[in-house]
């Protein structure tokens, strides 16, 4: 099989993967506390369970990286933590008591930590310019999942019958759905998953860019060739640019990865530079800011506008048509501008939203109708910045950060988001009375990200690194 296919199936491979992840979250979270009630547990059970998910998940994601940047593979990973996915849920199914439900949600999400080594292998196998666009995708896949997962609940809800001991309800039938929903995935990723190398990709494009230069030289000189053909133009552009001593755009140079990854390795060093602690900020704060909200909304609506499930799960799906568009305009836009100016864009609208909240959820006024529109108002808003942030940080984060090691420094990156998810709900949660005080914070984090990105604005760009043989013809 070509390396072309190899491709396409590997990433059609990893949305799936992140498509389920969605399913779950979406198909599990509005069932999990009357399952808890059933099971007499207290009403702190269900951060526990929510939190347990997350803190498994924030430790498995560097173990995996760091064990996808020592073998350069991920396919191996992915299986072995889809094991634990499957497991997880079907303990869920099987729900005997409260603490096999905490445990369940700890075990599935170790299963989360594949996560790392997959955008570790994105990063690898795409080009810079190209990485964004990638990224979006893969995250709108996951959004799709959280925006049709609420659809299976539809039939999941009328399952009532016995399977052997186990009593299949609407309770535990999306452990059961979740867990075979995973094991299809196993035989999916066993048959359409490749460990693909950058090599691999880079000696097929070198053979078709000398193709095409020998079908084009008998046709057309040198000169002739800008804005004619795509690859070629470029190739020729960079060769013509380094010739003259002019270096406007350098890809990184391919590594050895005959090498240690972590030989030389400081995380002190890659870690706690300037614009990789404001990326990592922004993926704390935006991602605490959100679970928060998310917190907050449902007993929000229902206090003030009586909402019921029906309601809330509308809610959710306009919420999720809202950020699959945006991922989809952010994949667009992403090739037009650079990756700091979308990230400015998605801190825009993020402080609006929450200086919107502030002023009118805080405190809410006037007759139903206009607190009804006051609040879909500040949710648009808040849904609106997500994706843009959520890319660039990603990307960006990508992009100055070792190649080698991207595994692990993705590990690290969702660790530190898996901490704002637990963070958050525990935040929100304590503070569902007193608005002011949990939205004043949550603008206060946002100024502050807000001032970190401004200062540190001239460094959040990809670094140049010319080649070893560049540097050494310039030497010559």
């Amino acid at each position: 099989m070509d390396y072309r296919r190899k491709r396409r199936l590997t990433f059609f491979t990893i949305g799936l993967i992140f498509l389920l992840s969605g399913i779950e979250y979406a198909v599990i979270l509005p069932t999990i506390w009357r399952y808890l009630q059933t099971l007499d547990a207290a009403p702190y059970f269900l951060g526990l369970s929510l939190s347990a998910f997350s803190f498994s998940g924030l430790l498995a994601g560097p173990l995996f990286g760091l064990w996808s940047d020592r073998t350069l593979g991920t396919k191996k990973i992915i299986l072995f933590a889809n094991v634990f996915e499957i497991v997880g849920n079907f303990l869920y199914f099987m729900g005997y008591s409260k603490w096999l439900l905490l445990g369940s949600r700890l075990v599935a999400g170790i299963g989360t930590g594949a996560g790392s080594s997959i955008f570790g292998f994105l990063t690898r196998n795409t080009a810079p310019e190209d990485r964004s666009t990638v990224f979006a995708a893969v995250m709108a896949c996951r959004q799709a999942g959280l925006l049709i997962g609420p659809a299976f609940n539809i039939f999941l809800r009328l399952c009532d019958f016995q399977v052997g001991p186990f009593t299949v309800n609407k309770y535990t039938s999306p452990g059961l759905f979740m867990c075979l929903l995973w094991i299809l995935l196993q035989f999916v990723v066993l048959f359409m998953y490749w460990d693909f190398s950058p090599p691999d990709g880079r000696r097929q494009r070198n053979e078709e860019v000398r193709e095409e230069e020998e079908e084009c030289k008998p046709l057309v000189g040198p000169s002739e060739l800008t804005g004619s053909y795509g690859t070629v133009t470029i190739v020729q552009s960079r060769v013509s640019s380094v010739a003259n001593g002019e270096v406007a755009h350098v890809s990184p140079p391919p590594e050895d990865v005959s090498s240690s990854p972590f030989k030389n390795f400081s995380a002190s060093r890659e870690f706690l530079r300037e614009e990789v602690v404001v990326l990592l900020a922004a993926q704390f704060i935006t991602l605490f800011n959100q679970t928060a909200l998310e917190t907050m909304v449902t007993p929000l609506t229902q206090e003030f506008f009586n909402f019921g499930e029906l309601e809330n799960s509308i809610m959710y799906c306009v919420c999720g048509v809202e950020v699959i568009a945006g991922f989809v305009f952010v994949r667009w836009l992403s090739k037009r501008v650079a990756e700091r100016v979308v990230l400015a864009v998605g801190l825009i609208l993020c402080n609006i939203s929450c200086v919107w909240c502030l002023i009118f959820l805080a405190n809410p006024q006037g007759g139903f109708a206009w607190q009804l529109a006051e609040f879909i108002i500040g949710v648009l808003l808040q849904v609106l910045g997500l994706p843009f942030v959520a890319v660039a940080q990603v990307s960006l984060f990508s992009k100055i950060t070792s190649q080698k090691t991207q595994g692990f420094s993705q590990g690290i990156r969702r660790s530190v988001g898996g901490l704002a998810t637990i963070l958050g709900p525990l935040w929100a949660g304590g503070l569902t009375s007193n608005l002011y005080v949990m939205m004043g914070v949550m603008m206060g984090l946002l100024v502050l990200l807000t001032i970190m990105m401004v200062v540190s604005y001239e460094r959040l760009v990809e670094p140049v690194t010319v080649d070893s043989a560049t540097g050494a013809e310039s030497e010559d």
